[in-house]
């Protein structure tokens, strides 16, 4: 009977332990196109258990046939962080589609060039590491390897890659990127363009779905970046939709609106609404993250991967502020 209760214990131990979340370091994506911190985000990003700062130093799209840099970062002089500056650059899919192998290398050697000429000039501490941020897919992940390869030859430098849910589902299809190391981006579950009742930020159930074989993924470094965003999807008369950044549903809130749900209004009065004219009948449907969803993505995560940091997206005081790390 002893020996009982004692196995008993054990395994009600591992049951609890299994479906606690852990404790994982943690840190945020910067994704402003001017480098400055209030004082909600300097004390979020004090409290932060990893020493880095995902930084967003600019775009990569072609025009015309030209790549071009796109919103390029600028800083303000008080800007100041102890973090050590992860340069992350995001470069449009359409950009690799059709490119030459010189291409390549001047696309390598001037993302390298420019990284290095503004972190000079802003005087910032960065880490050995560029990551790159490109949703591609299966005709252009061919070329965006080679880029991956040659942009660490040039630079020298350790270089990883974000990973999108499909890119992990469809990994036959979509292939494998040439680096030691991904970030998980356990968001954008669905289209916020779409009609739908599910919260297209992140949708848990979606999510699971997509990384039900993540165990087996090749690369086995995976950090992960989860949402802490929200925004309002406004719906009009003809059923077409635009997005309104960083809306809650506290903004919600106003004698103008009619609430048809927990999340979502009718425009009572024709009038100006956080930046838009919005016209009566008009909807608006507030998306954001609660504790209970990260908390779920976090639980089922730890049994699919060993050991990961997390990255939240994104550092501002309309997301940190008042939310539990």
């Amino acid at each position: 009977m002893k020996n009982f209760k004692i196995l008993f214990l054990c395994s009600l131990f591992l049951i609890v332990s299994c479906s606690r979340k852990e404790n994982h370091p943690y840190t945020f994506y910067y994704w402003k196109t001017r480098l400055k911190l209030d004082s909600e985000e300097k004390k979020a990003l004090g409290k932060a258990t990893a020493p880095y700062l995902y930084t967003r130093f600019f775009d990569v799209d072609k025009v015309n046939g030209k790549f071009q840099p796109v919103a390029v970062i600028s800083k303000d002089a008080s800007f100041q962080t102890d973090r050590q500056i992860v340069p992350t650059i995001f470069i449009t899919n359409q950009s690799l589609s059709g490119i030459s192998s010189e291409e390549i290398k001047f696309l390598a050697e001037s993302i390298h060039h420019l990284v290095q000429k503004k972190s000079e000039e802003y005087h910032l501490s960065i880490n050995n590491e560029i990551q790159i941020d490109c949703d591609w897919t299966a005709g252009t992940r061919n070329d965006y390897f080679k880029f991956l390869k040659e942009l660490k030859r040039i630079s020298g430098k350790e270089i990883t890659c974000t990973l999108r849910l499909h890119q992990v589902k469809d990994k036959k299809q979509t292939g494998i990127p040439p680096v030691e190391k991904v970030y998980l981006m356990c968001y954008s579950t669905s289209s916020p363009l779409e009609n739908s009742d599910k919260n297209s930020i992140l949708d848990v159930n979606i999510l699971k779905s997509y990384l039900s074989k993540l165990e087996d993924y090749p690369v086995k470094k995976i950090e992960v970046a989860l949402p802490i965003y929200s925004w309002g999807i406004v719906t009009n008369h003809l059923g077409k939709h635009k997005l309104i950044n960083a809306l809650s549903k506290r903004d919600l809130e106003n004698p103008n609106f009619r609430k048809r749900s927990d999340d979502e209004i009718e425009v009572l009065k024709d009038g100006f609404y956080f930046g838009s004219f919005l016209n009566k009948g008009f909807t608006i449907k507030a998306e954001e993250i609660s504790e209970e969803q990260l908390e779920d993505v976090t639980v089922f995560l730890q049994k699919k991967i060993p050991h990961f940091t997390i990255i939240y997206y994104q550092l501002d005081s309309k997301f940190v502020l008042d939310r539990k790390f």
